[in-house]
Parts: C-alpha cells; structure tokens; sequence
C-alpha cells in the first residue's frame, strides 16, 4: 500500500508579487461565498459504504440464505462437502499427502480454549494498538511484522514501543492455537499433516464501521482466496469476537449456487475450508462495534511454507 503526495508547484524567482487566481468553478465561488463548503471526498466515501450495503444485500437476497453456523449455538462440528474447482483439483493433485478427499468447509467451536482466545485477543489489540488504517479494516502479521497504520503499512518490529509489547509467551499460545488449527484441517480433509505447510499471510483483523480511505479498507467484495492469495491452498479463520454483541453486520457468507451459507462469527469459533472458487465469499460490512479475527492460511507447497514468528531479540 503506498501513498502518493502531490508537491506543490512554485514559480522560480520572487514569488511575492505573483497574484493568486482563483481558478474555482462558478458554482465552487457560489458555495464559499454563501457559506456552505461541500465536501465531495465525505460523500464519495458515504456513496461508498452505501453500495458495498447494498451489494451484501444483493448477494443475501440473490440467492436463499442458509445459516451454516448461528452465533448462539455452540458446534462441536459442523461441515459440508462440495465438488473441487478443476483448477483447484488439478493444482493440489501435484502436491502427495496434501489432496482432499472432498473439497468443503467445516465449522467447529471446541478447537480453541476461551483462555487462548482472550489471550489472542488480548495480542492483537496491543499490537493494533500501536497502529491501525486511516479507514475501516486494520491488519497485524507477526510473521512479517506488517502493521496498518494510515493509508499504509509499517514493520511494527521497527517501532520502539513493540520492544515491550509482546512477550515469549504471545508467541508460544500463538504457535500453539496454530498447531491446534493444522491438525484439524488434516483430520477433516484426510490430509498428512506432514505436507500441509503454514503460508503468509497469516494475521489479524480489526474491522469497524469506518468508511474506506483505501481498496485494502474494502473487504466486502466476493473473491476467491486462491485467486487473491496464490500461495493458499486451505483458508481458516478463527474468531475473536461476538456477532451481535461485539459488534453487527460482518457476517461470512459463502456464495453458492442454489443458496448462500452464512457463519456469525463467534469467540473462538473456528472455519475452515478449501481455497479454490468451490468457496467463493465475501464479508458483510461492519456496521458497528469491532470485529476480531485472526486468518490462519496453510499451503501444500514447500516453497511457500512460512515458520511460526518469534519475539524479535
């Protein structure tokens, strides 16, 4: 993410003596003299969140809306098979111990303690804290250290004040609740657990209501995660916060053909599900309160396996 700056142009010599134009449109001259400023950047911006509303609707109304997993039930574990994509199927075919027997998705809520939870929790709104986007979705990976902040990205390791923000043990509940995650991906996909690989990027969400600065602040477009992320062959998230208590709207809501499949995101909620367009989603915008999650991202392929962070000596 980058940030351009426009410099300001000034004419060589003495410049005290050149006269201003006012180069306003008539209609700019009307609103300063009448007193009224129109802010064209806030109502873009409005106009923005008022059509991603809209397309989440489209796409709850477009087709039946199921819902896979409600906030207020607790799912020992919950799945669904579907058919593989061809080019999904054909890519991890390549990859022994590493090819699901069925493409799908699954649902469980027993995975991860509610200690490891608030303890992720806890990691991830000190490190945010140190940062956060100008607009409505923030990101932290303790992997390569990228931390929102503005309309761009810092290294938090860089930062002073992460020299005392996490400790030994941040890391060890992290790698922990990971190794957690791993193993269930391989038993429900009959997968060796040996050839299913950690893969960046691996990190942690904060969404608000906060309108878009930026297209990594506009979460809510359906996508498919291998398509975005090449590296990704299985997609987990795991839940940090209540939906309809911490926070509303910002539903996960896989696209099917004959209907769409909702999870309400729920602490320490674990989805899990094959990358390829089989799983094609999208996010509902938040509408209030704040929104925790961490994606955990596994690969087949060595080459872009990651290993588990460490605290920075």
């Amino acid at each position: 993410m980058t940030v351009k700056q426009r410099n300001s142009r000034k004419s060589p010599g003495n410049t005290k003596d050149v006269p201003k134009v006012d180069e306003r449109n008539g209609s700019e001259k009307e609103n300063v003299r009448s007193g009224i400023r129109i802010d064209w950047r806030r109502i873009a911006i409005r106009l923005l969140m008022i059509i991603a509303i809209l397309v989440a609707v489209y796409f709850s109304k477009a087709n039946k809306m199921v819902l896979f997993a409600k906030q207020n039930e607790e799912i020992k574990k919950k799945s669904i098979e579907i058919s593989c994509s061809e080019d999904y199927a054909e890519e991890v075919r390549h990859f022994q111990g590493c090819t699901p027997k069925k493409c799908g998705r699954m649902v469980s809520d027993l995975l991860i303690k509610p200690a490891e939870v608030a303890a992720l929790h806890n990691i991830a709104e000190r490190g945010l804290a140190l940062g956060g986007s100008s607009g409505g979705a923030s990101i932290l990976d303790l992997h390569s250290g990228a931390l929102s902040q503005g309309n761009a990205f810092v290294n938090i390791y860089k930062l002073d004040a992460s020299k005392t923000i996490f400790t030994g043990q941040d890391f060890k509940i992290y790698s922990h609740v990971k190794g957690k995650i791993h193993q269930a991906i391989a038993d429900h996909f009959e997968l060796d657990p040996r050839q299913l690989f950690l893969t960046h990027p691996t990190f942690f969400s904060r969404i608000t209501p906060a309108p878009p600065q930026t297209v990594h602040d506009e979460y809510w477009h359906p996508h498919v995660d291998k398509e975005t992320y090449e590296s990704f062959h299985y997609t987990s998230l795991l839940y940090l916060t209540d939906y309809g208590r911490d926070f509303e709207g910002g539903r996960f809501v896989f696209i099917d053909k004959d209907s769409n499949k909702t999870v309400e995101p729920r602490k320490g909620r674990v989805s899990a599900f094959t990358s390829g367009s089989e799983n094609l989603h999208h996010v509902e915008p938040v509408t209030g309160g704040i929104r925790y999650a961490i994606t955990v991202s596994f690969t087949c392929d060595p080459k872009h396996a990651i290993e588990d962070p460490k605290l920075p000596r």
